[in-house]
């Protein structure tokens, strides 16, 4: 028994993950997201295979994702800060909304149902879809990002929907700055930084949120497992640098539409998840 698990199931979930994580680190360099779209249902599914839980497994699932993001985001913001693309002056305007976004999101994520979790991404990129897929680049509520509050206001809500979500912010904030007149490449490319803004703090609030709680697996430090940390960060370290490359080499358009076909196939499962809670 390893972890609680036959060798066969344990090898399986060595598989999964591996594969996961390898996934999610050419989504963070490609789109500047830190994975979690595809963290989050991954783990999902795996949690329920391991019978937990789904009260518990949904809010595992968004804290683990968050952690795996961290050092994904860190190597991704920094190969794009290389490159001389991101905006350090919005990532230093939304440092603390963000922040306090997050551990806010953080909280409610220790008494929220689990289709809470679900229903914020499908509507949250469902929003993101129609502006990547449909939209045009006269698609814009200003040419430059606003100043003080509202952009304060800006960071909070990328900050709590993003730890609800258990994503990197990438959808959010490159949503913002594109309507707010910045090319899709900078725009990812910042995205990249908000996802270590977010994930950070984030770890930390679901490790708290989720302290003492019962039900949890025995590897599990709060809402984070390490196994699921421990089996995602490689391949993710090993593939990031890949995406970044692919990011740099593709035209404008064609990545918002790879961006937006990505979000349809997250929101999809999401939905099915949702469903699948429902009718049960």
């Amino acid at each position: 028994m390893i972890f609680g698990m036959e060798p066969q199931i344990f090898a399986w979930v060595v598989a999964m993950l591996a594969v996961g994580g390898a996934a999610m680190g050419i989504l963070a360099g490609l789109f500047g997201v830190g994975g979690g779209a595809i963290a989050v249902p991954i783990l999902f599914e795996l949690f329920a295979v391991l019978h937990i839980d789904d009260s518990v497994a949904m809010p595992l699932a968004v804290g683990t994702s968050l952690a795996i993001i961290v050092p994904t985001s860190i190597r991704s913001a920094w190969a794009h800060y290389r490159r001389g693309a991101v905006d350090l002056s919005v990532l230093r305007g939304w440092a603390l909304p963000i922040l306090a976004g997050v551990l806010g999101g953080a909280a409610i994520a220790r008494y929220a149902a689990p289709w809470v979790f679900q229903l914020v991404f499908v509507v949250v990129a469902s929003i993101s879809i129609v502006k990547l897929l449909f939209g045009r680049v006269t698609w814009v509520v200003a040419q430059t990002m606003p100043k003080g509050p509202l952009l304060w206001t800006y960071g909070a809500v990328i900050g709590g929907l993003s730890a609800l979500m258990g994503v990197g912010g990438g959808v959010l904030s490159t949503l913002c700055l594109t309507l707010h007149g910045r090319a899709i490449h900078p725009a990812v490319a910042t995205s990249a930084g908000v996802g270590v803004l977010i994930s950070v703090p984030g770890t930390v609030g679901y490790v708290l949120a989720g302290w003492g709680r019962a039900g949890l697996p025995p590897d599990a430090i709060g809402f984070v497992s390490l196994l699921g940390v421990a089996l995602f960060v490689p391949a993710t370290l090993l593939t990031a640098p890949l995406g970044v490359r692919m990011a740099h080499a593709l035209p404008r358009r064609r990545m918002e539409v790879l961006f937006g076909l990505f979000l349809v196939t997250v929101c999809l499962r999401f939905l099915a998840l949702l469903i699948n809670g429902a009718s049960g």
